[in-house]
């Protein structure tokens, strides 16, 4: 297949912008925001990445429910004005909803009525190449809010009018480095990690005060020698090996232990950099005050497959086998379903089990949770090796999601797909793509027979055992995954364009609403004088469209005409 959206979708966010231009603000009467309000949240807000430190992406509101789900109808809607991915949750303090935007844009409206307050334009250099041009979010603190940029800053803005309060530089985008996460914020701490494995970059995650913007810590997810873990590494591969952390982290506030989900390797053959590789495709528990690596755990070693394991796992006081497991849970993109266990200094394996089919695996070693590889299936320079799942994996970053009355958690899958690549070995010439293999070489395929691609899944993690799975015949399931009290499973990512709900404990579909694009955002909920809504932002790109390009190309009458164009969509029960 082709794959000129590696290189095309760059370009969309190349525009010159405006600055911040205030609509109809300031918002009066904004709600501080506390650690101890982010510790325990109020059941009305969603104020963190998935609502909770804990990561379960999910709302203890219930007013929405199986019995009236049917009648849940948009309240209001507005327009981005932006293309390309939006993949960011509609983040709600006390009535005053703040969502970004592709091209650095933070927009803050009136949960209730959708009217604008202000809206904030990044200005971005025309120079500047942006591989996965998106944002997923403005973390909060006190009375600012955080936003990441794809230029490499961290922004401080005033959550009342949107004006900039400081503005720090964290590395150089000409050489690949950029952000697309919402920051985490712990303890006055303002917390990201960086993109650009796909660059030769070497990763890291750092603290940045969250008042004045100054640097605090910065730890490399990669060891220089010396270091613990760099016995792993040969040579100089260390200082170009990848271990991008370009997603957001969960915290334990009981251990006060940052969870943080690391990058592939760099480039993408597992030869052309011998070796387990520590720190890249990994879990890494993360000291907020100092940055220290108190613990990490590797999913897989010598990535070669583009399998970022980026995605922090979720944090469940799990039943299982007798005793209560303060457990990590991480449907991983290697296909695997992980469940460890979280100590302050230590994570252990405690099992694990393929949740689409792979062959790129054996086994897995029982002791240590170490994947016993295929070599048959394992990509290297100088010849072209396929695998199942396909580099776009098992789960790609969409997030799973664990209902704390189910005891399920819900994962958006996609099952039988498979792809391969024929290895190389070039030169790293700074800020230009270095894959170890070309771009339009990369494939993806059907297994055959295969009767469907998407997958929305229910596991229970105590037994390993699947509940229930809802399939998509035609489409790639690519988007984040709600669950709520209600015992509802809000989910998006199909090319359909349709945001849907089922039954968290049957999986029957209760509801569908089609909207303008296709769906990668992230849904939220949050309660209003009274009433409980539903929040996502429509707007297809990036790799869900990557994908759909390829999946056409199988001439298995998958939809491609899905348009671009961001719309945040509101959904209330019609009274």
């Amino acid at each position: 297949m082709t794959r000129k959206h590696w290189l095309l979708s760059g370009c969309v966010a190349c525009t010159t912008l405006i600055s911040t231009a205030a609509v109809a603000g300031p918002i009066e009467n904004y709600s501080p925001v506390t650690q101890a309000r982010l510790e325990n949240p109020e059941p009305g807000n969603w104020m963190l990445y998935r609502r909770t430190y804990d990561g379960h992406g999910y709302s203890p509101l219930e007013q929405i429910n199986t019995s009236n789900v049917k009648n849940l109808t948009p309240v209001s809607t507005f327009s981005t004005g932006v293309i390309e991915g939006h993949e960011a949750p509609p983040i709600v303090n006390n009535r005053a909803m703040f969502v970004t935007t592709p091209m650095g844009q933070v927009i803050a409206v009136d949960a209730k009525t959708g009217e604008e307050y202000w809206r904030y334009k990044r200005q971005l250099p025309e120079d500047l190449f942006q591989l996965h041009p998106t944002n997923r979010g403005v973390g909060l603190w006190q009375d600012k809010l955080y936003l990441a940029t794809t230029d490499d800053h961290v922004v401080a803005l005033d959550a009342k009018t949107g004006k900039v309060v400081w503005d720090t530089k964290v590395q150089d985008y000409k050489k690949g480095q950029y952000l697309t996460l919402m920051p985490l914020v712990v303890d006055g701490k303002v917390i990201v990690g960086g993109s650009g494995g796909e660059f030769g970059v070497r990763g890291y995650v750092v603290a940045y005060d969250a008042d004045s913007g100054k640097e605090l810590w910065r730890t490399f997810t990669i060891p220089a020698p010396g270091e613990s873990g760099s016995e792993t590494w040969t040579g100089d591969d260390w200082k170009s090996g990848g271990g991008s952390a370009w997603m957001t982290g969960n915290y334990d506030k009981d251990t006060k232990t940052i969870y943080w989900g690391v990058g592939n390797a760099a480039p993408w053959p597992g030869d052309a950099h011998p070796g387990d590789n520590l720190y890249t495709s990994s879990v890494l528990g993360l000291d907020p005050e100092t940055g220290k690596i108190k613990a990490h755990f590797q999913y897989h070693p010598n990535d070669s497959w583009d399998w970022d394991e980026v995605e922090a796992p979720i944090l469940v006081d799990l039943q299982r086998d007798g005793r209560t497991i303060k457990s990590l849970i991480h449907p991983g993109r290697n296909a695997i379903f992980w469940v460890l266990e979280r100590k302050p200094d230590k994570i252990s394996y405690i099992t694990g089990w393929p949740y689409v089919h792979t062959d790129v695996w054996k086994g897995i070693e029982p002791e240590t949770g170490k994947p016993i590889v295929d070599p048959a299936h394992k990509p290297v320079v100088g010849k072209r090796v396929e695998f199942c799942p396909s580099l776009w994996s098992g789960k790609d970053w969409p997030s799973a999601a664990y209902s704390q009355k189910t005891k399920y958690v819900y994962v958006p899958a996609n099952e039988n797909t498979c792809g391969g690549f024929s290895g190389e070995k070039v030169p790293l010439v700074p800020g230009q793509l270095w894959l170890g293999t070309k771009p339009e070489d990369i494939g993806l395929t059907l297994r055959p027979g295969a009767k469907h691609i998407g997958e929305l899944q229910a596991w229970d993690p105590a037994t390993g055992k699947k509940v229930w799975s809802h399939t998509f015949p035609k489409s790639q399931l690519f988007g984040s995954v709600l669950a709520t009290a209600g015992d509802l499973v809000f989910v998006g990512g199909t090319n359909d364009r349709h945001f849907r709900a089922f039954d968290a404990k049957s999986g029957e579909l209760l509801w569908e609403q089609k909207t303008n694009s296709g769906i990668m955002g992230m849904p939220t909920s949050y309660e209003v004088d009274g009433t409980q809504y539903i929040a996502i932002q429509s707007g297809w790109g990036v790799d869900a469209q990557r994908i759909q390009d390829a999946l056409t190309s199988q001439n298995i009458g998958v939809e491609n005409n899905v348009p671009q164009g961001g719309v945040v969509w509101v959904f209330a029960v019609k009274k």
